[in-house]
């Protein structure tokens, strides 16, 4: 079985990486947005009540053996950490990872969202203020400081990719670690 969690900063690639994994070892994709969020029009507008998404979450990840989780869960989704196979930690540079978010949030909201003048819609706005502070955040919030500290007492191996390396470099580096674990791992 494969059980792999792949974190860090928005923007970083980790539901891309997610879904490449999911797709070459044949197990779902779980992302822990699914789970944090309500589903609302416009998205990511209201968080689901916290004993809610645990429940959710950990009812998936029991119900297969394999699977790839991308998002973060520091705090709120610990109780899936037992879990874990492999926990992947992804870093690209910030210019990268920023321009990589605003490209997005006007593919998901329009290009109503980016106003000639450079001002962003409140939300996006909001967002995208929060995920430039990732560097250099506080424990409070999600950042690199919370991901750093948080993966020092994971109990798995943690494998940190860094760089702007391509999708299909970041899944097999991710397969050889897989390769590489000491417990037998299925579906490889």
């Amino acid at each position: 079985m494969a059980r792999i969690h792949i974190f860090g900063a928005s923007g970083s690639g980790t539901t891309t990486l997610a879904q490449a994994l999911s797709r070459r070892l044949g197990c779902p994709h779980f992302d822990t947005d699914a789970y944090f969020w309500l589903p609302t029009d416009p998205p990511f507008q209201q968080s689901r009540k916290l004993s809610t998404r645990q429940l959710m979450l950990l009812s998936d990840l029991a119900t297969h053996d394999a699977w790839a989780l991308s998002g973060s869960l520091c705090g709120w989704g610990d109780a899936a950490i037992p879990l874990f196979d492999l926990a992947v930690f992804l870093s690209i540079p910030h210019d990268i990872r920023m321009a990589r978010l605003e490209d997005r949030e006007i593919e998901r909201y329009g290009v109503d969202v980016a106003r000639p003048n450079g001002v962003w819609s409140e939300s996006s706005a909001e967002f995208l203020d929060c995920a430039m502070r990732y560097e250099y955040g506080s424990m409070v919030f999600r950042s690199r400081a919370l991901h750093e500290a948080w993966m020092t007492n994971l109990p798995c191996q943690v494998l940190r990719i860094e760089g702007d390396t391509s999708t299909d470099e970041r899944r097999e580096i991710v397969m050889g670690a897989l390769n590489n674990l000491p417990r037998p791992v299925s579906s490889l």
